[in-house]
């Protein structure tokens, strides 16, 4: 099997007393958009700027597309990223930004590939207004552009919606399917869980500096799905869908009820309590990736 392009082991990394990654051990292999979720203070941003070569660990080893990631190498040319708040000269243009930044590693502007970077902040005129002016997310935008600027091979993103609206959230969630599409490989971290489980297909979830769990979103959130209902009779409506095939669990809730479901329609669910005379009020999708997180970190 090849070797992953993202390969943690052992990760260990202390700020004085504080101990902020523990023994972290996970890999993401080619193609793959995986998310790094966790509460604050988990670690996430920390093991990112390891492997990005902005902090040395302590102990263990990162690898980068098969070679160990010290500060400097070769190897993290073939990284685009992007870590914590993006930073930018404000009283220049975002197109005079991402032109000096490039050519301050030494590299000819004619080699970027500043059509795909400027169509993806596609910020229109702005691009030749003065940062300053940008809003917080026109910025985030800016930065995902000057990740992007080398082709790179891997991703690795600190929060990339942070600061966007509902449009730009899914403009960035586009964008990140068409990079893994072309083969690229994408390490992101994010508090938005929703987001995540619509993004990503593998998740790392740490707590307190170490790994809790590892996979694919689908075996982490299990396959069946999650509803919940709010209706107007919750005894009759719970005891209705105890006999339908295909509902493995139903708890209360009222004003309704959370429903797990397994192979069985939303709406085969509702004409069942239809035609046992339960009104239905609402039918809300669960966040599942959320109700997995809380149940592996806990809830604080």
């Amino acid at each position: 099997m090849a070797e992953p392009v993202i390969a943690v082991a052992g990760l260990t990394k202390r700020f004085g007393p504080v101990l902020a990654v523990d023994g972290l051990d996970f890999s993401v292999d080619e193609g793959q958009v995986c998310g790094l979720l966790g509460p604050n203070g988990a670690g996430k941003s920390t093991t990112l700027r390891v492997l990005v070569g902005l902090v040395f660990a302590d102990a263990g080893q990162v690898r980068l597309l098969g070679r160990p990631v010290r500060p400097g190498d070769a190897v993290l040319a073939r990284a685009g990223t992007m870590i914590e708040e993006s930073a930018f000269a404000p009283y220049l243009s975002g197109a005079r930004n991402l032109r000096l930044w490039w050519e301050a590693g030494g590299r000819r502007w004619e080699d970027a590939d500043a059509e795909t970077a400027l169509a993806v902040a596609d910020l229109g005129s702005a691009i030749d207004r003065k940062v300053k002016t940008y809003s917080q997310g026109m910025k985030q935008r800016l930065g995902l552009a000057r990740a992007l600027l080398s082709a790179p091979d891997v991703l690795v993103l600190d929060e990339p919606t942070s600061g966007l609206d509902p449009g730009e959230m899914r403009e960035v969630r586009q964008l990140l399917r068409r990079v893994s599409e072309r083969g690229a490989t994408v390490l992101l971290s994010s508090h938005l869980l929703a987001e995540v489980e619509q993004v990503c297909d593998h998740v790392v979830v740490m707590d307190k500096g170490k790994l809790v769990a590892a996979g694919p979103v689908q075996q982490l959130i299990g396959a069946s799905g999650s509803v919940y209902l709010e209706v107007t009779n919750v005894r009759r409506a719970t005891s209705t869908l105890k006999k339908v095939k295909g509902v493995t669990r139903v708890t209360p809730e009222p004003p309704g009820l959370a429903v797990e479901l397994d192979g069985v329609k939303r709406s085969e669910v509702v004409a069942a309590l239809v035609h046992a005379g339960v009104g239905v009020e609402t039918v809300t999708t669960r966040h599942r990736l959320e109700d997995a997180f809380l149940g592996l970190v806990g809830e604080e």
